[in-house]
């Protein structure tokens, strides 16, 4: 039997189906195993450092295991690089062989700003609910596990996303390819080299805490031509209330190629007596 890999791919979204899962996995890595060495890589990648897979599935295995705070981060990494295919979290409905099933996700029927994600259960974990709700600009990540019920799983998901959107903002702090400051480039071609960074930089932050916001640029003191455009060149720290929030770095928004022989002799000079 064939079966294209949309199909696959909603049948494991809409009703968490374990076999398109292992047809998935088997068809990108050869065998379920290899597949979870891919998945552990990628995780590794997105930063999830208390997470490690063994199957497609999330069947129980003692070494199979992930955390809240991981499955966030995953959810985010699926939200933000594959737009184009993050709708299907939202279908609440999947045909397949004249069998109609619903999504499992009951916040798909009960809030309208919610746009997916997935649900899981076994009897160690539990019911538990990854879900994403976006309202106006603000999107919402919420992560749910090891609940009683499927009921209870919901309920708590919908408790958290509301709790996000009236406690929290998310603010544009500097738009993409913004000039946040400007660095002084010895022995280059011109002399200062202005730097931002390569995608708009959100903050979610508790409201009305905004004018609290600190930004603190990490400039190193000695900085040489010749520097490409996008080359990192100093460090962005934003916090709030003594907490870090962001650490980014700063990058070039041009390239600076090496000076004149007179441009790099005159400044190797300068910094000999610096």
């Amino acid at each position: 039997t064939t079966v294209v890999v949309e199909d696959l791919i909603l049948g494991m979204i809409v009703q968490s189906g374990n076999d398109a899962s292992v047809a998935l996995a088997e068809h990108i890595g050869g065998s379920e195993a290899v597949f979870a060495e891919l998945m552990n890589q990628y995780a590794g990648q997105l930063g999830m450092t208390a997470s490690n897979f063994k199957n497609a599935t999330g069947l129980p295995d003692d070494e199979h295991y992930s955390t809240a705070r991981d499955l966030a981060i995953l959810a985010r990494a699926i939200i933000n690089e594959f737009p184009d295919y993050y709708e299907w979290y939202s279908v609440r409905k999947f045909k397949y062989n004249d069998i109609e099933q619903p999504n499992r996700n009951a916040l798909l029927w009960r809030d309208d700003s919610v746009d997916g994600m997935k649900t899981g259960f076994t009897d160690d974990a539990g019911y538990c609910l990854i879900s994403s709700a976006k309202r106006d600009n603000m999107r919402i990540v919420s992560v749910v596990l090891g609940t009683a019920s499927a009921k209870v799983r919901v309920d708590g998901s919908q408790a958290l996303i509301n709790y996000g959107f009236r406690f929290f903002e998310t603010r544009l702090l500097y738009r993409a390819r913004e000039t946040i400051t400007q660095a002084r480039i010895w022995k280059a071609a011109n002399e200062f080299t202005e730097m931002g960074l390569p995608d708009d930089l959100y903050i979610t932050i508790p409201r009305g805490s905004y004018d609290d916001v600190e930004s603190v640029l990490n400039i190193p003191a000695i900085l040489e031509a010749p520097v490409a455009n996008g080359q990192p060149l100093a460090e962005l720290q934003v916090n709030l209330h003594g907490k870090n929030l962001v650490n980014t770095s700063l990058r070039a928004l041009d390239e600076n190629p090496e000076g004149s022989l007179w441009q790099r002799t005159r400044d190797g000079v300068q910094l000999w007596f610096e």
